[in-house]
Parts: structure tokens; sequence; C-alpha cells
């Protein structure tokens, strides 16, 4: 990415979806400067101005994670994960999301996780990720409060 993300960032996802609910209320909830804004785009009928003067019709929101900053830019797909986690501050996950070796990967594979993401969550995948980004967001939280006063000490 080539320019710094200005905050807001509005993600549009399928809230209809287990798995798709489940990671954007758990990125929601570990949002402590309140600059993700979700988007359930999955309400029949729904349309979003912004979207469709870019030329994003509803169904392509649906299909793939969109997200949009408040310059107006779109980013879809991996890269709304990695903007979402580290303004989450749940870095971790960032990392994973944004590693050299594994964006590569991460790419290929999010467009078969997003088209069989009901039946992922039918076998309980969401759960499992919940579990995952708890743990992540615990280790954030014990790092964060490591250092007071400029002083940082090394967690356990």
């Amino acid at each position: 990415m080539s320019s710094a993300v200005v905050f807001p960032l509005v993600i549009y996802y399928d809230a209809a979806c287990p798995l798709c609910a489940a990671e954007m209320h758990a990125l929601r909830d570990h949002d402590r400067d309140g600059v993700l804004q979700l988007v359930d785009c999955s309400a029949p009928g729904f349309v979003d101005a912004e979207a469709s003067a870019a030329g994003i019709a509803t169904p392509d929101l649906l299909r793939r994670i969109h997200a949009r900053d408040a310059a107006g830019r779109w980013f879809v797909g991996v890269e709304v994960f990695v903007l979402a986690y580290r303004a989450a501050g749940l870095m971790g996950a960032a990392r994973l999301w944004s590693h050299p070796r594994l964006r590569p990967l991460w790419d290929r594979l999010y467009p078969w996780i997003a088209d069989n993401r009901q039946w992922l969550s039918r076998l309980g995948l969401s759960r499992a990720y919940g579990w995952l980004l708890g743990l992540m967001a615990r280790r954030a939280q014990r790092r964060a409060s490591a250092c007071s006063d400029g002083n940082c000490r090394t967690p356990l």
C-alpha cells in the first residue's frame, strides 16, 4: 500500500454469514480508538451510495470483503483484514495476514474461503477463529499493559 489509510475505515461485510459476523464483531470489540465502522450489506435491498458511485454493486460487496477509507480509497480482500487488524491493535493477526511469505497464500486462499464461508461456518470454523482471535487479543492486551510511564517490562 502506497499511502497511509485515513480513518475511519468503513468495512462492508456479510452479517448473514456466521464466520464473517463473528470476525467483524470481534474486531469491533477490540477497536478501542473507534476507527472501524462496520456496514452489514446483507440486508435485502441494501444499496450504498459510496459503493455505487465507485461502480461497486451490492453482490460484489457480498462476494468479497470491501473497505473504504475516509479519503475514498477502496480495499478488497486480504488487504481489508490487514488494515482492520492493525487498526484494532491486533498486531499479531495483522502480521499474520501481511507476512511477505504467507500473503501470496492468503491472496489465493481467501477467495475460496469467501466462496465457501457458509459451509465453513457450519463446520464450526467461526468458533475456532473466534477462539484464536481472543487468544491474540489477550496477548496484545498483555503487551500493551506491560508499558506504562515510558517503562516497559516483558510480560510472561
